[in-house]
C-alpha cells in the first residue's frame, strides 16, 4: 500500500485577497490589480534583488489562483473541495448515510434526517448531487452521504 501525503492545500481566496462570498467580476478585479502589482515585466529596477524571485513567485501564485476562481466549474469544484476540508477538520465522520435514508421535503426540494445530538441533518437536492460530507445543524456530527451505483 502506497503512503499518501496530503499536500498542504493553497487558499486562492487568501492569494487574491478575497473572500469566498465574492462572485467573478469581483475576483477579476482583484486579479488584474494584483497581476499588475506583481507581473515582472512591471517590475521597477529599484526592486531589491531579493525580492524579484518572491515577487515572480507571488505572481505565479496570482496567476494559478485565477485559473481555479475565474472559471465557474473548477470554482465550484475548488468550493466544494474546500468545504469537505472544513467538515474534516471539524472532526471524524459519525456515520455514512444513503441518500435514499433520508427523509424528503417535498416544500423546499431538500432531503433531512435527524442527528443524534437532537439537531438536523439538511441538504438541498442539487447539493446531493455534489457534496459529500455535511454537518447537522448543531455543527457536532457530521455524515458523509453515500450514492447507490
Amino acid at each position: 500500500m502506497m503512503a499518501f501525503k496530503q499536500t498542504p492545500k493553497k487558499d486562492w481566496y487568501s492569494i487574491l485577497g478575497a473572500d469566498p462570498s465574492e462572485d467573478v467580476a469581483d475576483l477579476k478585479q482583484k486579479y488584474q490589480k494584483l497581476v499588475l502589482m506583481y507581473h515582472p515585466d512591471k517590475q521597477s529596477t529599484d526592486v531589491p534583488a531579493g525580492m524579484v524571485e518572491e515577487y515572480i513567485q507571488k505572481f505565479i501564485n496570482i496567476d494559478q489562483a485565477w485559473k481555479i476562481l475565474g472559471n465557474e466549474e473548477t470554482k465550484k469544484e475548488y468550493d466544494l473541495q474546500r468545504h469537505d476540508d472544513e467538515l474534516r477538520n471539524m472532526g471524524p465522520v459519525d456515520a455514512k448515510v444513503y441518500l435514499e435514508e433520508m427523509s424528503w421535503n417535498e416544500d423546499d426540494h431538500s432531503f433531512s434526517l435527524n442527528c443524534r445530538c437532537g439537531g438536523k441533518y439538511t441538504i438541498s437536492k442539487d447539493e446531493a448531487e455534489d457534496v459529500n460530507l455535511i454537518s447537522c445543524d448543531t455543527y457536532s456530527l457530521i455524515i458523509e452521504l453515500l450514492n447507490y451505483s
